[in-house]
């Protein structure tokens, strides 16, 4: 036999036939060879082992041969999902793969944060002593003013902190100061949560986070500055003594008025060193804390914060931080039996460059950052930012000059001590083709102690330069006499005075007596059947008493608010006054509103920062307001051309003076309170607010203006007609003249029945009762009294700054290409308008 072919003879069970035959078994279900192999069986008795020389490769084809579910692989480090079990199961960890998770996840959170704190610097207050100014531009990109920064902090050790000043910080803002670790796990938690669902990142804070908070120059709250002022706060809670800690946040925290830090507070609310600060006064200073924006009884920024509001929460809070002092152990109750006035406060520092016109621009712009941007008044008086605004200096002088001119020439408070003292004027002005604020008069100048903004200052009625809201809303929708067709304004209504004003119903309003109101004009003319065209004209109040009616009241709100007036400012009442003028915006919004017929419908929402810089950088969100279509632009074109008719004929004459193409609406209200004048050209819309109130009276209300410059009853065809022109004139002074859009027909007449002429349109409402009187010459009718009811700010409690217009987006009636919508019912006008705001601007 050939040697190959020769085999040796092997011991029987074991050695390499053993094992061959044992890595030739099959593979069990599920190994990894993919085939079956015959399985063979060993030659000798069960147990036998192999000589010693084959056993390592027993072992290993051992190894090899699969034996069961997942046999064969490679061992993993996290054996997830489970190779060694079926079905669902491989995806339930084991309780080794759970804890050692858990133990490496903690383990991680605890080297992070280890390495975190440790790679932090602790916070310098000397390193933000030093305030950055924030400077405004004008239109032209030159600089109108630089704020802030005239109140730098100036560091005091805690030896010259009084005691009482500590004791009711540390009462008032983190009672356990003394024993906690620096921060605040629920206040973290909180602020977690808020940012999670989107909001402020803001929560909770002890004495040492707020002094880290502090140390930050940029506003930004984001996770990574959360964390890291978090990181900062443990390592200061660890290796600081608490008395420098404290003296660190009283010397980086902001008090208003412009100061930062306690030396900076004591100097601007009572002029004396902090040292010399007595309990009652750190009460104050440690109440102001809490948010000197809506704490400091000069008042601030925003709607919420009048002085008067303000000077209320600052009583209370004094009075209950005094009360907590008791409470925590940090003043005896005898002692804080003792502080039972308010401390007196020195007057406010007058803010260097704030002189004229410049203070009211500055407060507008920024009301209007704050409700745009979200950024706060801590932020702001940090300083560092560059806000270039709309206003334009050539037209702000032209404006300062119009009014002081007409003021000093037609005023005499020595001649007239009873009439002429407490003139207020309030104006501003508006680009027609982008709602850009480019003039405002607010006042004579917060450095003449006139805080209030008489440009953005809700409260005054505006009269009837309300009546145009009334017709355009006939216009677009129609009356319940013009089966849904928009009407003309040569629609005829019942305009003699004292006449009976029916409800949708047809059935005469009632007065407080249950008697049948009776509307009442300026005039007791018996005019008759007028058209509106003329009673716009000659400004009588009866035939628009009862437009409002065949209306409906919320249709009319909705077209006022589509050209941009604040909700808010409406009168609420359904009732024939609404029609006349007792709604309260703003001169701003007035004008802003107007600008919206002047652009045949379209609404640009007024604004007044074009950009803002930080750093460098831009700050988002200050693009210019999007164009919304308010109204059809032929009803927003009729309306020009009606309010055209009273420059040219009516109770605005001395409008056309301005020697180019004009429209407007003079307003004059019950018992004169206020008189005003909104007008427009192509190009700017401008409107003047006259009235009478006591600036530093504890309540303010509006004084009567009968015989002011001695004009027995003062309307707004006069002074406020006169200052309008002569503004308009030197404003427009240069610019090409350009004219309206000729106006297409529109509408249907439909008129009261009763009318002289038959209207075409059938199914006419019950009219009006006309009641007879003398005929004298016909003068513009004032807005009466409500019959009942209060508007949201009542004329006068002056109220504040409109808000800004980012937060007052109007929502806009869709065009009526075909003459209008049914009318309205009465009651009630749209909700969910937004109210933001303004911005002023």
């Amino acid at each position: 036999m050939s040697e190959h072919r020769r085999k040796q003879q092997q011991p029987q069970g074991g050695g390499r036939a053993a094992a061959r035959k044992a890595a030739q078994q099959r593979p069990a279900r599920g190994a990894g060879s993919g085939r079956d192999v015959p399985t063979g069986s060993p030659s000798g008795p069960y147990g036998q082992q192999p000589p010693h020389g084959s056993r390592s490769e027993a072992r290993r084809a051992a190894g090899r041969a699969p034996a069961g579910r997942g046999a064969g692989r490679p061992k993993r480090f996290i054996n997830y999902p489970r190779g060694e079990k079926v079905g669902w199961k491989r995806f339930v960890p084991s309780w080794k793969l759970v804890s050692g998770t858990t133990l490496g996840f903690f383990a991680m959170i605890t080297l992070g944060a280890g390495i975190g704190i440790a790679m932090v610097d602790k916070p310098d207050a000397n390193k933000t002593a030093k305030a950055q100014n924030n400077v405004f531009y004008w239109s032209d990109d030159t600089q109108m003013v630089a704020t802030g920064g005239s109140m730098n902090r100036q560091i005091v050790p805690i030896g010259k902190i009084p005691r009482s000043m500590q004791n009711a910080v540390i009462a008032a803002e983190n009672a356990s100061f003394e024993s906690d670790k620096g921060v605040d796990p629920m206040g973290i938690a909180r602020a977690v949560w808020n940012m999670a669902k989107g909001g402020s990142t803001q929560g909770g804070s002890t004495i040492t986070q707020q002094f880290v908070k502090n140390t930050y120059l940029d506003a930004d709250q984001t996770l990574k500055r959360k964390v890291t002022e978090l990181f900062i706060s443990i390592k200061l809670g660890v290796s600081e003594e608490k008395n420098t800690i404290l003296a660190g946040y009283l010397n980086t925290a902001y008090y208003g008025r412009d100061a930062y830090g306690i030396q900076a507070a004591a100097r601007a609310y009572f002029g004396k060193d902090c040292d010399q600060l007595t309990p009652s006064e750190s009460a104050f200073l440690a109440a102001v804390l809490k948010g000197p924006n809506l704490y400091n009884p000069d008042g601030g920024i925003g709607s919420a914060a009048t002085p008067e509001a303000n000077k209320d929460r600052a009583v209370k809070r004094w009075a209950w931080v005094l009360d907590r002092e008791v409470e925590v152990g940090r003043m005896q109750k005898a002692e804080r039996d003792q502080y039972t006035a308010f401390p007196t406060l020195i007057e406010a520092p007058e803010a260097a460059g704030m002189s004229g016109q410049i203070g009211y621009l500055v407060e507008t712009a920024k009301l209007y950052m704050l409700k745009k941007n979200g950024i706060k008044v801590e932020d702001l008086a940090k300083g560092g930012y560059r806000i270039y605004t709309t206003f334009d200096k050539t037209k702000v002088d032209a404006l300062v000059k119009a009014v002081e001119g007409t003021r000093d020439g037609m005023l005499d408070e020595k001649k007239r001590p009873d009439t002429d003292t407490f003139v207020q004027f309030g104006a501003a002005s508006v680009d027609v083709k982008t709602g850009a604020l480019v003039a405002l008069y607010g006042g004579p100048g917060i450095d003449k102690k006139h805080f209030n903004n008489n440009a953005n200052t809700s409260g005054v009625q505006v009269g009837s330069t309300w009546k145009p809201f009334v017709l355009a809303a006939a216009m677009e929708y129609g009356t319940q006499n013009s089966k849904g067709k928009g009407i003309s304004a040569d629609s005829k209504y019942m305009a003699s005075d004292l006449t009976v004003i029916n409800n949708r119903a047809g059935q005469p309003l009632r007065d407080g007596s249950g008697k049948p109101f009776r509307q009442k004009n300026e005039s007791p003319t018996d005019y008759g059947y007028v058209t509106l065209n003329k009673a716009m004209e000659d400004s009588i109040n009866v035939p628009f008493a009862q437009l409002v009616f065949d209306v409906g009241h919320d249709k009319v709100r909705e077209v006022a608010k589509s050209t941009g007036i604040l909700e808010e400012s409406f009168d609420p009442n359904p009732n024939a006054s609404f029609a006349l003028g007792t709604s309260t915006p703003s001169a701003i919004r007035m004008a802003n509103s107007y600008a919206t017929f002047a652009a045949s419908g379209t609404h640009h929402e007024q604004y007044s920062v074009r950009s803002v810089k930080k750093d460098g950088r831009d700050v988002p969100g200050f693009d210019p307001p999007k164009a919304q279509r308010a109204m059809d632009n032929s009803v927003a074109d009729n309306i020009t051309k009606v309010l055209r008719n009273v420059v040219e004929n009516g109770t605005g004459t001395k409008a056309k003076k301005l020697g180019r193409p004009a429209a407007g609406k003079t307003g004059t209200t019950d018992k004169n309170m206020s008189a005003w004048f909104v007008g427009y050209t192509p190009e700017l819309s401008t409107s003047v607010a006259l009235f009478r109130s006591d600036p530093n009276a504890e309540k303010k209300e509006l004084i009567s203006m009968r015989g002011v410059a001695g004009i027995p009853s003062l309307h707004g065809g006069d002074i406020p007609a006169e200052i309008w022109t002569k503004y308009m004139k030197e404003a427009l002074n240069g610019v090409p003249e350009s004219k309206f859009p000729e106006p297409e027909e529109i509408g249907v007449i439909a008129d009261a029945s009763g009318a002289p002429s038959p209207s075409p349109s059938p199914s006419p409402s019950p009219s009006p009762s006309p009641s007879n009187s003398p005929s004298p010459t016909p003068s513009p009718s004032p807005s009466p009294s409500r019959t009942g009811g209060k508007p949201t700010c009542k004329p006068w409690a002056i109220c504040e700054p409109d808000p800004s217009p980012s937060s007052s987006r109007s929502p806009s009636p869709s065009p009526s290409k075909s003459g209008g919508r049914p009318g309205g019912a009465t009651n009630g006008g749209s909700g969910g308008f937004p109210i933001g705001g303004s911005t002023g601007g």
